[in-house]
């Protein structure tokens, strides 16, 4: 039986009938969690059920249709990953996730997805990956949102659920627009112009809430060193910003509906690179509606990257406001 570290004390491995009790302890501490978001966890509600769920997927796998892959963190079972459909025939397959609070905040999922991804892509060469998912399910959208996705449209009340319907949102990756990596290093390594380009794409990308669409501002730390700076010189004086005091109102108005159908995208940039840093002046538009008015504005940043270990980063930004 194959393991993969994951790191952070968590390992990757096939989830199979045998692990029916462990799975079963573990959707019992899950169910409040991933429910109503993982029909199973539903349905296995004691041994016989939960290996019966095990079962189903151990025969689908025998025909090449469907996989499970369980996440343990310090030898517990806290979650998993798996191919809910897989079709070789035609080159699409689609991938899930679940977990319970405990394995929760660590990147765990993404980690996981990512290893689907690679060995879909590399291995049996898929030429598609799809992400089903509830619209109200905002943690699994983000984590397709981490993983490079596009939403591709909704499903209006396609999925049945305790006596009401729900929308189901489509994202996809396709073969070609992936290399395993995340915002930050989704460009080779030699092209340091292109990963300046993505990173700033990927930050201006995080705010977007358009179509119905959540915004995903954790992307601003993984674009960002640790202790990046965010400047507003918009007003009469700087108001400086740490990430944290950055994200958090932002992702307020964001999301209780103050700010909505928003997007902010760069118009014109001159970039200079010189070695292990970097410069970016750009001119950038935004819209949306602010409190139900509809707005566009613009103005311009000035955007310093550094090379970490880890590939370039964004080591401070700031923005007027035209």
């Amino acid at each position: 039986m194959f393991e993969l570290s994951l790191g952070d004390h968590a390992r990757l491995r096939p989830l199979e009938p045998w692990h029916a009790q462990e799975f079963l302890d573990h959707m019992d501490r899950a169910r409040p969690y991933v429910d109503p978001w993982i029909p199973w966890a539903t349905f296995s509600t004691d041994l016989d059920s939960a290996a019966a769920t095990l079962q189903r997927y151990a025969d689908q796998q025998a025909k090449d249709t469907r996989r499970i892959y369980g996440i343990w963190l310090d030898g517990t079972l806290v979650g998993g990953v798996m191919f809910p459909n897989f079709d070789a025939t035609t080159g699409v397959c689609e991938i899930g996730c679940w977990l319970e609070a405990a394995g929760a905040g660590r990147g765990l999922v993404t980690r996981a997805c990512r290893v689907l991804i690679d060995w879909a892509f590399g291995q049996r060469g898929m030429s598609r990956v799809e992400w089903w998912v509830a619209a109200g399910n905002t943690r699994s959208i983000a984590a397709a949102r981490r993983l490079g996705m596009t939403r591709d449209g909704v499903l209006r009340q396609r999925h049945p659920y305790r006596g009401l319907r729900h929308d189901t949102e489509i994202w996809s990756l396709l073969r070609d627009e992936w290399s395993g990596a995340s915002p930050a290093e989704r460009v080779p390594a030699s092209d340091d112009k292109a990963r300046l380009d993505e990173l700033m794409r990927a930050f201006l990308g995080a705010f977007t809430n358009t179509d119905g669409g959540r915004p995903n501002l954790d992307v601003v730390r993984e674009v960002f060193i640790p202790q990046g700076t965010i400047i507003s010189n918009t007003g009469d004086e700087p108001v400086v910003y740490d990430l944290d005091s950055f994200i958090e109102p932002r992702q307020k108005i964001l999301t209780d509906g103050t700010l909505t159908e928003f997007s902010e995208w760069e118009v014109s940039e001159r970039t200079e690179i010189l070695g292990s840093i970097a410069h970016r002046f750009s001119e950038y538009r935004k819209s949306g509606f602010r409190d139900g008015e509809r707005f566009e504005g613009g103005g311009r940043k000035t955007t310093q990257f550094v090379r970490t270990p880890a590939g370039w980063r964004m080591s401070s930004m700031a923005w007027v406001d035209a």
